[in-house]
């Protein structure tokens, strides 16, 4: 008996000390999370004991400090892995995050295990994240779910710089000339939002300029103007001029190439408006796919399944980058690799959890199937009846909801 009790003590002994010289993630390859460093960057991770063999990379929003998908409990319930990273900076630099992502894919390789398949997550600037890793690196992802996600990637600061343009233009007050942060803001409070007044309180000039917003944000969709309201100003925040542009988003940020348009019956020439607001071209360069493809235009040339969320009521991201990202599928001839959904909240990244849910096991069952799960048609004409399906418990304000009473 001591023979063999020796033998199971020593065995036992010998387990241990080995444990001890593997690093964490070696020793909880049985399930589990952990928090670690990388580079210098902090980062999460989780394999459930019932790994099935996918991982998700989760890829956080512009100024998150959660390294934590919002779906991690659902992921780790149903047997999925996961791992997320703070990034390396607070600055927008997808560009980063990209390799940043990459980088702690390949620590899960060699520390914890081989994934069968990656699905990468993104929320927000996450979505630049997510579109533009499909487009360069379309050998690691096998899907993707994205949450208001700034899906164009470049299309996000275009729209900043077209929005601001519009403030300027329909005030005439020289917006776009007051490069001083304290003069600019001041300015705004002092003199344009008396000329403008404020969402669903316009004077005329801000009926014009809220008309032109409709359509620059996706047109008439429930819910925009309780959306728009937290972002009526601090979308006006974008940099001004060049000379001031410190990140690649705004120096390939450009308003060459929008249409804007405007409702009849304001007093306002479409094709005038066009030809004399004032526009921004890029800096020489920097929207060039060969120096660096994260800020160029999207192909839309995605391989995978991806699935996408979108509140109906982003004044932030708006929806509107949907649509882009739905023709420049159509163009490239993958429309059919895109499933959207409209969520009908105003605001940014307000979903409910089982819509998230929900998302996440039909992307999952596509990939499976092949069978593609049913969206929303983001071009239609009629957007009055967007996102229904996606919504559990519609807003206090939304037409639909007044509708049924």
């Amino acid at each position: 008996m001591r023979r063999p009790l020796a033998r199971v003590l020593l065995a036992a002994l010998l387990a241990v000390a080995a444990l001890a010289r593997l690093g964490p993630a070696q020793a909880d390859r049985g399930g589990g999370r952990r928090e670690g460093s990388l580079g210098g960057v902090a980062y999460s991770l989780a394999r459930p004991p019932d790994w099935n063999g996918t991982l998700v990379m989760w890829a956080h929003g512009y100024g998150s400090n959660r390294p934590q998908p919002p779906l991690a409990s659902h992921l780790e319930g149903h047997g999925y892995a996961w791992a997320g990273s703070l990034f390396r900076s607070i600055d927008y630099r997808p560009d980063w995050f990209i390799e940043d992502t990459l980088a702690l894919r390949e620590l899960f390789i060699r520390e914890v295990g081989a994934p069968r398949r990656t699905i990468i997550y993104g929320q927000s600037m996450g979505g630049h994240i997510a579109i533009a890793s499909l487009e360069l690196h379309p050998e690691i992802y096998h899907g993707a779910l994205i949450e208001c996600g700034n899906v164009t990637g470049i299309g996000e600061a275009d729209f900043l710089y077209a929005y601001r343009a519009a403030a300027d233009y329909f005030s005439g007050l020289g917006l776009l000339d007051i490069e001083d942060k304290t003069t600019f803001w001041r300015a705004v409070n002092e003199r344009w939002l008396p000329a403008m007044g404020t969402p669903g309180r316009y004077t005329v000039k801000g009926r014009r300029f809220d008309s032109v917003v409709k359509y620059l944000t996706g047109g008439e969709l429930p819910l925009r103007l309780q959306g728009l309201e937290p972002r009526y100003l601090k979308n006006l925040g974008v940099t001004p001029s060049h000379a001031a542009s410190r990140m690649p988003m705004e120096r390939a940020g450009s308003t060459l190439h929008v249409r804007y348009r405007i409702d009849r019956g304001l007093g306002v020439d479409e094709a005038e408006l066009n030809a004399k607001i004032r526009r921004r071209a890029p800096i020489a360069g920097a929207r060039s796919r060969d120096a660096d493809p994260v800020f160029a235009d999207f192909t839309g040339r995605i391989r995978v399944p991806v699935l996408t969320l979108h509140e109906t009521g982003d004044g932030w991201v708006p929806f509107s980058l949907e649509q882009d990202l739905r023709r420049k599928t159509l163009a490239a001839g993958t429309a059919h690799l895109l499933v959207q959904r409209a969520h009908r909240w105003p605001g940014h990244c307000a979903f409910d959890q089982e819509v998230r849910e929900q998302a996440f096991d039909d992307l999952v069952r596509w990939m499976d199937t092949g069978v593609r799960p049913d969206g929303d048609d983001v071009l239609a004409a009629d957007r009055s009846t967007l996102g229904l399906r996606w919504t559990p418990t519609l807003h206090v304000d939304d037409p639909a909801r007044r509708r049924t009473r």
